[in-house]
């Protein structure tokens, strides 16, 4: 049986009396300095992806002063246009594919995505993000086809059969979810066709499909305001954030336990932490396991940057993960909402071939040998990233990445492959067609595989070392 979160929520308070804990929320103050600073850091790992896309998802979908802005809930947004070093928001974007954005609110009735039939060598996807930010399912050239049709997306609430004219069902289990299109941009000259195609993109109610009255409204939720990037990292305000969060969260079984270690120190569905109450010892031991939370992904990092773990193994479904929450958390710091690997796979440059983290003061060159070309059934790219903010750099010549519909213009080598140059400064006219600018100082660089070959998938395909050159 699923449980909702207004059942659990009844059932946290229950055990909080029996326990001799307060219902109010606050941080019990029979729960020792160590154990609080534990359920903390725990607490602050599980939910960290979850506020810091909450602080995306008020910045699309709810502050229209905000230069992020996208649309209303339940209201698709096309953004005819890749992104930019203006674009801010988010860590890490893809500057490839122009982006169509939904946020939708799915506790009224399921909502419909409609897409129209769309050229076969045209790539584009629609990834289905719920509140934790797991994947939870994709529409689109990979999974189903460019033919066109209707999709359903339904909330954790929703008993319905499928509807006729329906060709998936996509579930989540939590009501607030956003739909992220991507549709791939050949080339300048080509924005007007990826126009077309976002026009004929089309999301409405269930019953405004069916042509049917639509059901009661859902209440108004009254959004509060996030805590700012530097706040995620120090600020007790955080477990409210989450707390917030939660009340859109359907249970999953497997965190039950869970829920009730963090109900221990005021963290659960509707809770409220009142900072200002907490103890000074209670206080510290909290921010102690923010601080020790980070010291885990620290750790983390280290086998990131060495390629003991991946992309691939940080981001899809909750079945995938296996609840393993520190690498969702990285998933979340290092590029919040990627793709889950089938979709688009992202080996990483952040050291050089001798094991040195990149700096824009040095220069680097990446080679491909003509037959280990990125292995795609869509593109590849490589995209530019400042540290620590994770976004595009502004350059010169505007040119955030190096992506395959840009072969044409790079030089080849004599072997037939190509070298990239990777600095601050331009490697010359000559060599200028393969230069990706760098900033002056840290950075990494993103490779993109979009719906990867089984080569790369199984690691048969290794991308190349980026070389430190004189």
């Amino acid at each position: 049986m699923q449980l909702t979160r207004r059942d659990f929520t009844r059932a946290s308070l229950l055990a909080a009396s029996l326990l001799g804990l307060r219902s109010t929320g606050a941080a019990a103050d029979d729960v020792t300095a160590e154990e609080a600073r534990a359920i903390a850091k725990e607490a602050y790992i599980y939910g960290f992806p979850a506020v810091d896309s909450y602080r995306i998802q008020y910045a699309y979908f709810v502050d229209d002063k905000n230069p992020e802005y996208k649309a209303p809930w339940n209201h698709l947004k096309n953004i005819p246009r890749v992104y930019t070093p203006a674009d801010t928001a988010i860590q890490t974007p893809n500057s490839d594919t122009p982006y169509s954005m939904i946020g939708m609110d799915l506790r009224a009735e399921p909502m419909v995505l409609t897409v129209p039939v769309t050229e076969k060598d045209r790539y584009f996807s629609i990834q289905l993000i719920d509140a934790y930010t797991f994947n939870f399912d994709y529409a689109g050239s990979r999974t189903t086809g460019n033919d066109g049709g209707s999709f359903l997306v339904a909330g954790p609430d929703w008993k319905g059969e499928t509807p006729a004219g329906i060709k998936n069902v996509f579930r989540a289990e939590t009501d607030l979810v956003i739909g992220a299109y991507r549709t791939q941009l050949f080339n300048p000259d080509d924005l007007d066709n990826v126009k077309k195609i976002q026009d004929g993109y089309k999301a409405e109610p269930l019953s405004s499909f069916l042509g049917k009255p639509a059901p009661a409204a859902a209440p108004a939720i009254d959004f509060i305001k996030p805590v700012s990037p530097d706040d995620e990292r120090k600020s007790l305000e955080f477990f409210n954030i989450l707390n917030f969060v939660l009340r859109f969260c359907s249970l999953n079984p497997s965190e039950t336990e869970l829920m009730a270690r963090f109900a221990k120190i005021g963290i659960g569905a509707g809770k409220t932490i009142d900072v200002a109450a907490l103890s000074p010892g209670m206080k510290t031991a909290m921010e102690q396991g923010m601080a020790d939370a980070w010291t885990d992904l620290g750790t983390l990092k280290k086998q990131i940057d060495a390629g003991t773990v991946t992309s691939g193994d940080m981001f899809g479904t909750r079945e995938y993960l296996k609840n393993n929450y520190l690498y969702r958390m990285a998933a979340a710091v290092l590029g919040i909402y990627g793709n889950s690997k089938q979709e688009a796979m992202y080996p990483v440059y952040a050291i050089d071939a001798e094991g040195q983290k990149l700096d824009g003061a040095n220069r680097y060159t990446v080679h491909f040998a003509a037959d280990k070309m990125p292995p795609v059934h869509a593109f590849w790219s490589l995209t530019m990233y400042d540290l620590p903010a994770s976004l595009l750099v502004a350059n010169p010549i505007n040119r955030y990445l190096l992506n395959k519909p840009m072969l044409p213009q790079f030089v080849k080598d004599s072997d037939g492959g190509y070298t990239f140059y990777v600095q601050n400064e331009s490697p010359g006219k000559d060599k200028e067609p393969n230069w990706l600018p760098a900033p002056k100082g840290p950075f990494f660089v993103a490779m993109r595989l979009y719906w990867p070959k089984d080569e790369a998938l199984d690691g048969t395909w290794k991308h190349p070392p980026m070389a430190k050159t004189s």
